[in-house]
């Protein structure tokens, strides 16, 4: 069954890169009492995530941050390859580069895809979320190929 608008984020923990070395994070720590942006890419360093989706959301963060939101970024890649596409991309601190490496939230909301025949295995459907206090509030999924409704313009319009 697939997330939708007034359903609350799956509760699922992440390891994830910090200045600190290797941290363990949970959906509740990123969502709960806050407001925020997740959206989700087939892969990092893929074409379309690395030159359109991710730019997107560093060039306007500080239209997002004025409005009170965060950004959290998820690709089902492990937090090595997070921290690495962060790094190579100049996110900084703008955006949280979370990843979902087993693809345990990805498929916790039904947003998976097979994507087998590109050889990339099981990822996540390219889409972007509105999530206030732990719930959703918009879901933008694209179809398959597209990058439309969840660019950073498109979120951007939605709050």
């Amino acid at each position: 069954m697939t997330i939708k608008v007034g359903d609350a984020i799956p509760s699922t923990t992440f390891k994830h890169m910090t200045s600190n070395g290797m941290q363990e994070s949970s959906t509740d720590e990123l969502f709960k009492g806050k407001k925020a942006v997740l959206f989700a890419v087939p892969g990092a360093f893929t074409p379309t995530c690395s030159a359109k989706h991710l730019p997107g959301f560093v060039t306007r963060a500080g239209e997002f941050k004025a409005k009170g939101y965060d950004i959290v970024c998820m690709a089902v890649n492990d937090a090595f390859v997070m921290d690495a596409w962060a790094k190579s991309a100049d996110v900084g601190d703008t955006i949280i580069m979370l990843p979902d490496g087993n693809g345990t939230l990805t498929k916790a909301m039904g947003l998976e895809m097979d994507g087998s025949g590109y050889g990339m295995g099981h990822r996540s459907k390219r889409f972007a979320m509105v999530i206030e206090d732990g719930v959703v509030k918009a879901l933008n999924v694209e179809a398959p190929g597209a990058f439309e409704v969840s660019s950073a313009d498109a979120i951007l319009d939605a709050i």
